[in-house]
């Protein structure tokens, strides 16, 4: 017997619920039974789609990136580029999204099969992304890609999980004139 097909408005619905409680209680604070209640959905219904808050969440991410991401900038300038790439990319890092990954992540070292989706749906992307705008003449062509993609994210996510410092547009300007520097 086949159950009844997904309904997009209730998915919405659902992914729009988790993102708000996630916004005003925390990645931590956020259940199924609180997404159901605020999506006016039953919990049999969330549960059918999905196991985990965690599941639920990385869908309502994915939406939001494919959403809110504009495409990878190519205005001829490696370094404006650059910095309006990782403008948007700490913009985003600031908000909602920002939490969610960071409780994703950490939800990820304990669920090898959440860290490869998380990989596939979102760090990698991001990662091709932003190796895409520096391989367009950001960086001398003698430097290792990988690197300077893992250096770039990692003062992100250091910057994220340690709460020592702002991810924000002036990061953006430091980040691309240390590269820049880099020879």
């Amino acid at each position: 017997m086949v159950g009844r097909p997904r309904s997009e408005e209730a998915r919405k619905a659902i992914l729009r619920a988790a993102l708000d409680l996630c916004a005003r209680d925390g990645y931590q604070g956020v259940t199924m039974k609180g997404i159901a209640e605020a999506a006016g959905s039953g919990r049999q219904t969330v549960y059918r789609w999905w196991q985990t808050k965690a599941q639920v969440l990385l869908e309502a991410l994915t939406d939001v990136l494919a959403e809110q991401v504009a495409p990878t900038p190519d205005s001829g300038d490696p370094r404006a580029d650059l910095v309006a790439f990782l403008e948007q990319t700490f913009t985003l890092a600031r908000g909602v999204a920002g939490q969610i990954v960071v409780g994703l992540m950490a939800d990820a070292q304990s669920d090898p099969e959440l860290s490869a989706d998380l990989r596939a749906r979102i760090i990698g992307p991001r990662r091709a992304a932003l190796r895409a705008v520096l391989a367009r003449g950001a960086l001398p062509a003698d430097v290792d890609l990988e690197l300077a993609v893992d250096l770039v994210f990692g003062v992100m996510w250091y910057r994220l999980l340690n709460r020592h410092a702002d991810v924000n547009e002036g990061l953006a300007e430091e980040m691309a004139a240390l590269l820049a520097r880099i020879r």
